[in-house]
């Protein structure tokens, strides 16, 4: 059976080195453009040891190693790895002594292009690339991949390679640090001359404005090392391009079916989301159209076509069509941040539509989170510090207004949170940024988002007989960080009450031919044109 399993191995490493020339040949295009050998040599000048290659340009000139990249990556990225390291030994043999390189991707991925709610089984071993926004991340710590051990009996060296289930070759070495050689001499370890790399673990989760309503966000475990750690911080929305990979786990010697997966990364970009918005043709030909019919009066017809289903309330309206707009965000010479989101608070009785106009801009705004004041915690809106269960490590990991950022927070019963959870919030309305300082962590998050805030009085309904701060109840310094307040009061009034009742009636009343009984009237600017609006003006910097 051993001669058998000889020729085996010698067939994978002939097959291994045949792509090993394959992209050898890829990377030296001297004949061609010399895009590559222009890129190798700038890893050099820069003192780098990643290269990152565009799929597009594989599939052009080697389009079968691009189809056996995507399906089994582990050997295909061995076999990269190795031929971009004979390539600098050509170019500079000097800078390749001693050194690892490694390969990165980017470009079109197609059907591999997925999120954490897409991941299954089928894209095991497979080269994917995978958005989201990371919610934590573990402390870098060094990981042994070479030890050196001296013998001052025998007067000998020996070394020993470390690999585990995230190595690309995924066959695991024996964890036992060697004290004593075979003889049973004692073993000094040289310190100096052991190999290390640096580890960190992050936790991406699917982008909120993404998840399906009514279901739990996914997430998974990225493994990043050398040169991929410290690349992106909680809050971050990040691309991530790795080798999907399975981790099994034994209980008492036996293995249960249900594995732990994970995605081993090769390139890691950060995703701007201060870009401006991907819009379609028919999207722009719509607007367009919008303001030559409303002959300059765009922002009057945008507040009234605000949640039509509510009565009323024209300056709250125009009030929430601005706070989505946002304002012009400024940096001075002397680095001082001028904010441009504006933060609003509807106070008042109770049944004034205020949580509806909470639940519309939820709906409406390209990106926004929702949340109540007595299901929330400080630290579950700014960050917190959490162990790690696993490996017992300490992690930071991102709130509601950390997720948030460039977004929108609506606050519902925020009159509900308590005064200690309300102060965690103060820095974040006024800087735009978390700073935590706990368990040995200090960081700076960015936390740019709008707070729309809606809470009933102290006595539950307004008193009129009593000053606003007393109905109120809410300290200064938190009331000045929002720059629009509005007290909305249940007058009773026969009049109003009709409007109201009518209203609700006329948007049940008429229908359309198929539309089933009880659907509300549909208006001429649904909530999808005036986000689609709303999101053009955004990325445009309009106020």
């Amino acid at each position: 059976m051993l001669a058998a399993a000889a020729p085996q191995v010698d067939d994978d490493e002939l097959q291994m080195r045949q792509y090993q020339r394959d992209y050898f040949d890829f990377l030296d295009d001297g004949k061609d453009q010399r895009i590559y050998i222009n890129k190798v040599t700038d890893m050099i000048q820069q003192n780098s040891k990643r290269l990152i290659v565009n799929l597009n340009d594989l599939r052009k000139t080697k389009p079968s190693r691009a189809i056996s990249l995507m399906k089994n990556a582990s050997k295909e990225i061995i076999s990269f790895q190795r031929a971009l390291t004979e390539m600098v030994e050509q170019l500079d043999s000097e800078y390749a002594r001693n050194k690892d390189f490694y390969v990165g991707f980017e470009g079109s991925f197609g059907s591999k292009h997925v999120t954490p709610r897409s991941l299954n089984s089928r894209q095991l071993n497979n080269l994917i690339c995978v958005e989201g926004i990371v919610t934590k991340c573990s402390l870098v710590r060094p990981k042994v991949t070479k030890s050196v051990h001296y013998c001052p009996a025998t007067k000998k060296s020996m070394e020993r390679q470390y690999t585990d289930l995230t190595s690309l070759e995924a066959y695991p070495s024996t964890a036992i640090y060697p004290t004593k050689d075979e003889d049973g001499n004692p073993l000094e370890t040289e310190y100096g001359k052991c190999t290390y790399k640096n580890h960190q673990t992050i936790t991406l989760q699917e982008m909120p404005e993404k998840a399906p309503a009514g279901q739990l966000p996914r997430s998974i475990d990225i493994v990043c090392d050398n040169d991929l750690v410290d690349r992106c911080k909680p809050g971050d929305r990040v691309q991530v391009i790795g080798t999907y990979r399975c981790l099994p786990s034994k209980q008492a010697g036996y293995s249960s079916c249900t594995f732990r997966t994970i995605i081993i990364s090769n390139n890691i970009k950060c995703v701007n989301v201060d870009d401006n918005p991907t819009l379609s043709a028919s999207d722009i030909t719509k607007i367009k159209r919008f303001s030559r019919k409303t002959k300059g009066n765009v922002f009057d017809i945008l507040a009234r076509s605000l949640a039509p289903s509510i009565h009323g309330h024209e300056y709250i309206k125009k009030a929430v069509l601005c706070l989505l707009l946002g304002g012009v965000e400024k940096i001075l010479e002397n680095g001082t941040r001028l904010r441009g989101d504006i933060n609003l608070m509807l106070i008042g009785d109770p049944s004034t539509a205020k949580s509806q106009m909470l639940r519309y801009v939820l709906h409406s705004a390209p990106r926004a989170i929702a949340t109540t004041g007595r299901g929330t915690s400080g630290v579950g809106l700014t960050a917190a510090i959490t162990t790690d269960q696993e490996s017992g490590e300490r992690r930071l990991e991102a709130g509601a207004m950390v997720l948030a950022d460039r977004g929108i927070v609506c606050i519902d019963e925020f009159d509900k949170m308590s005064d200690i959870d309300r102060t965690a919030i103060h820095e974040v309305m006024e800087q735009g940024r978390v700073t935590i300082s706990k368990a040995g962590i200090h960081a700076k998050l960015n936390a740019r988002c709008s707070v729309l805030a809606a809470a009933n009085p102290v006595y539950g309904r307004y008193d009129e007989y009593k000053n606003p701060m007393d109905n109120i109840g809410m300290q200064d310094s938190l009331l000045s960080r929002f720059d629009l307040l509005f007290i909305v009061l249940d007058v009773m009034d026969p009049e109003h009450d009709a409007r109201i009742a009518e209203h609700v009636l006329r948007m049940h009343r008429y229908r359309h031919q198929g539309e089933q009984d009880g659907e509300p009237l549909r208006v001429e600017t649904d909530v999808d044109n005036l986000a689609t609006y709303v999101y053009f003006r955004m990325g445009s910097h309009c106020v």
